[in-house]
């Protein structure tokens, strides 16, 4: 988006436009649609309150609609019910929950401005923000039940496109409805399309950006829609389209700062509901249907006509209506040859998305050499107890099922250094902890014959001392030292749970072609003329 772009939308003008255009189309207000996703966004980076929004446009939705179920209707009677003078009762309610909570529904109200008002800054005399205010702003909230959410690890990833054909063959979407969507992309930081850093597993030569749907925490798409179709799980934070309630109005697509929605024009290519459920040889609605929720919702797989869909992070496994050994996996994870994406509850500490995300280098490492790593029962079988590091590996290179180098040993005795030994989660299948644990088995059956603590063999380690400071250098020399971690569009404060590795598109980057073409893989990009023409204000690459 150019310095010049008096656009509301992160995406630019032109896209801007292309979406005014769509809702034209549609048979409800335009301008209506357009100037509450200009407000929505202004809810989410705190410029005006949720009850605020809700008034500005209840009448008008009401009169457009006929009904006004946006989520921020509860903000508004609280706050009316504050302006009849209860604010003090209706905040002791929030008491005991710490000041924290107290904050929060202030702001979702709209009252008092001393702590929250005036877009939260509270300033002082000389401009600048006041100590206690400002140090209230830094705060941050301890996570609270499931989020699903991932880390996309771009520097592993290689454009293969097997996300998108995934994800497309799993939902049933028509082509070019492409609820993954994975880009190639240069700017001026990265010139020409200049390699990307040497991963294993990633595309030297191309930067890329994989984007599904962002669940975001506070998503402005669902503060626009005014039939709780799009809405927040409670459950889980996935943010989905209940298509038995929607009206195909279009105002989520133009409040997503993302670009991520589509609308379906005509009857699905695809099979209908009926033949994808008959495919699986079950009723419509039954279990493995991979349509309804556990909440009996229609909210998964593709979208009927005249209804909004995107990316679901698949919640009928998150339910396991598809089984258990599919809560905690999506289809695009599972496609993924590289592993670049690892999916999971993002507040849980053990799961993939957190520990790929926390420790990129160690999680790489695990990822890549957990296949070669010999068996306990292995090194029970091969080894002796007067093996010394030299006569293990040699022992090794006589057996014709089980490899070990010293490259191997080196980077399975770092990744014990720096292990916590933290257990898997039990009720999702997070799989870095699991294969962490394979490891560690391997190299603790390991030095019940091979000293692997002494200072000769560490030096011949590469492990220094043993220290878990030369342990991660050791990593990072053997799996990459990680990009930049970022979010997309974080500033808009939509609280997004896709964190990414790697190169951050910059303000001027550009889609350029990447090492596999959609029409390779049977699949359409028909949106590749508007992604040129637009980039993702200083946060990103043209979406």
């Amino acid at each position: 988006m150019s310095a010049d772009d008096e656009s509301f939308h992160p995406l630019g003008e032109e896209w801007e436009g292309e979406l005014e255009t769509m809702l034209d189309d549609t048979e409800y207000d335009s301008d209506l649609g357009m100037e509450m996703a200009k407000d929505a966004m202004r809810v989410t980076k705190g410029e005006l309150s949720e009850a605020e929004f809700h008034e500005m446009y209840h009448d008008d939705v009401m009169e457009e609609f006929g009904e006004d179920n946006r989520p921020t209707e509860e903000a508004y009677e609280e706050m009316q019910a504050a302006e009849e003078g209860t604010v003090s009762r209706m905040l002791s309610k929030f008491e005991g929950d710490g000041e924290d909570s107290r904050r929060d529904a202030m702001k979702k109200m709209g009252a008092g401005a001393a702590a929250v008002g005036l877009g939260a800054w509270g300033t002082v005399d000389d401009g600048e923000p006041e100590a206690a205010v400002a140090d209230t702003q830094q705060q941050v909230e301890e996570p609270d039940g499931t989020q699903w959410g991932m880390t996309i690890d771009l520097e592993r990833c290689d454009g293969c496109l097997s996300c998108v054909t995934a994800c497309q063959q799993e939902n049933q979407t028509d082509q070019g409805v492409n609820w993954m969507y994975v880009l190639a992309f240069e700017d001026d930081t990265t010139e020409g399309g200049s390699p990307a850093p040497d991963v294993r597993g990633g595309m030297d030569g191309y930067n890329m950006l994989v984007r599904p749907c962002q669940h975001c925490t506070d998503a402005p798409c669902e503060k626009v829609c005014p039939t709780t179709a799009r809405h927040t799980r409670e459950k889980d934070g996935l943010v989905l389209t209940d298509y038995d309630v929607c009206i195909g109005c279009r105002y989520c697509q133009v409040a997503c700062p993302y670009g991520v929605n589509y609308f379906q024009w005509d009857e699905p290519q695809e099979a209908t509901e009926e033949e994808i459920a008959d495919q699986m040889g079950v009723e419509p609605g039954e279990e493995g249907d991979h349509m309804m929720d556990e909440r009996g919702r229609w909210v998964d797989s593709r979208a009927p006509r005249g209804v909004m869909s995107k990316c679901t992070m698949c919640p009928t496994r998150q339910d396991g209506l598809m089984g258990d050994d599919r809560i905690g996996t999506t289809a695009c994870e599972e496609a993924c040859p590289p592993d670049a994406i690892q999916f999971g509850d993002v507040n849980d500490e053990r799961s993939d998305a957190h520990q790929h995300g926390e420790y990129p280098s160690k999680s790489r490492a695990i990822i890549d050499i957990v296949r070669n790593v010999p068996s306990p029962e292995a090194i029970d079988g091969i080894l002796s107890e007067d093996d010394d590091l030299e006569s293990a590996i040699e022992a090794f290179e006589d057996d014709e099922d089980d490899d070990l180098d010293r490259e191997l040993v080196s980077i399975m005795k770092a990744i014990e250094i720096v292990s916590d030994r933290e257990e898997p989660p039990e009720e999702t299948n997070d799989t870095i902890l699991e294969q962490e644990q394979t490891v560690l088995e391997s190299v603790d059956a390991l030095e019940e014959y091979v000293d692997l603590e002494s200072e000769d063999v560490l030096a011949e380690l590469q492990l220094g001392d043993g220290s878990e400071d030369d342990a991660n250098l050791r990593l990072r020399q053997y799996a990459g030292v990680a990009g930049s971690s970022f979010k997309l569009l974080e500033d808009i404060g939509t609280n997004p749970n896709v964190t990414y590795i790697g190169q951050n598109p910059g303000p001027n980057a550009e889609q350029v072609d990447g090492p596999v073409a959609y029409d390779d893989i049977g699949q359409t990009d028909d949106r590749k003329e508007v992604l040129d023409e637009g980039t993702v204000g200083d946060a990103g690459v043209s979406l």
